[in-house]
């Protein structure tokens, strides 16, 4: 694929300065950014990040949701919205990423991502780091960028979780949820470094059984990898919350009294006090860490 300029004149490759290009963002821009991923497919996480950044929004937050899954984007259908643009179309130069941002009536901002092309999940991490550095023009203020990642361990998923502040992995009660999310914290942790995981258990029928799956996985990780994993607790199994799917709406704003949205307003505390990242937690060292990755994977000096 050819780096273009979009209709503004603006390069969307890397440029041969690269810390020029980064020097674009203008002071320090304080954004914890959070990776939402999982082993394998169906264990609930593009809902568990829409109802996380909902949660957060509903704390005051300023929070932006990021469709990762760039091959088969879906956090616009759970929402009922049909965006004009999206990722591809920044890709390609055609629009500037402030000009794809879907704001929604609470506040939350919205980064659509393109579902049924091919290209688009099969980006080089070059590519991917080209096209987070469009963050860095973002005009608008941030505290949280949660990034729906897709699932499995292809680039897509490794350059994201790799190059976020923190990792929620996403695990429920299915052998190969578990297996996939221990290949998938031991690919990052052995081969990117990722020391640290906080694990959600979803759709579980008790604290016990959520408490259940962590054990079994965190006895797996603990016997062959350094890594650390923290519980973050669970989201129960709720018909509330499956209203709210058939509805396009999160749980958190449709019924903010059900069980399900009082899990998640706790999750969205939690995370609002955890520590802060001691090294340079903001914007710029995502797409720093991201440009990084593409490095490695590809030898190519920027």
């Amino acid at each position: 694929m050819q780096w273009v300029e979009s209709r503004e004149g603006r390069n969307m490759g890397l440029p041969p300065d690269q810390a020029t290009g980064l020097r674009s963002l203008q002071g320090e821009r304080n954004v914890r950014v959070i990776a939402v991923t999982g082993g394998k497919g169906g264990v609930g996480k593009t809902n568990v990040t829409l109802n996380l950044a909902s949660a957060m929004v509903g704390l005051g937050k300023r929070v932006m949701l990021m469709d990762a899954d760039l091959g088969l984007a879906n956090v616009d259908v759970m929402l009922g919205i049909c965006p004009r643009y999206n990722l591809s179309h920044v890709l390609s130069g055609e629009r500037g990423l402030e000009e794809i941002v879907v704001t929604l009536p609470n506040g939350l901002k919205i980064v659509p991502a393109p579902s049924g092309i091919k290209g688009m999940a099969e980006l080089t991490p070059l590519q991917h780091a080209a096209l987070i550095r469009a963050f860095g023009e973002l005009g608008c203020d941030l505290d949280v960028l949660l990034v729906d990642t897709a699932a499995g361990i292809s680039d897509s998923v490794v350059s994201f979780s790799s190059a976020s502040q923190e990792v929620i992995v996403v695990i429920c009660d299915e052998p190969a949820s578990m297996t996939d999310a221990y290949a998938l914290i031991k690919l990052l942790h052995r081969e990117h470094g990722v020391s640290r995981f906080r694990v959600l258990a979803n759709m579980v029928r008790s604290k016990q059984e959520g408490r259940r799956l962590y054990e079994n996985l965190a006895r797996v990780t603990d016997r062959y990898l350094l890594a650390q994993l923290d519980y973050l607790g669970s989201i129960p199994y709720d018909g509330m919350l499956r209203r709210a799917v058939r509805r396009q709406g999160a749980v958190v704003d449709l019924y903010p009294d059900s069980i399900s949205a009082q899990r998640f307003k706790v999750l969205a505390q939690q995370a609002d006090i955890w520590p802060e990242v001691k090294s340079k937690g903001n914007v710029e060292f995502f797409i720093e860490r991201l440009i990084r990755n593409g490095q490695t994977a590809t030898g190519e000096v920027i």
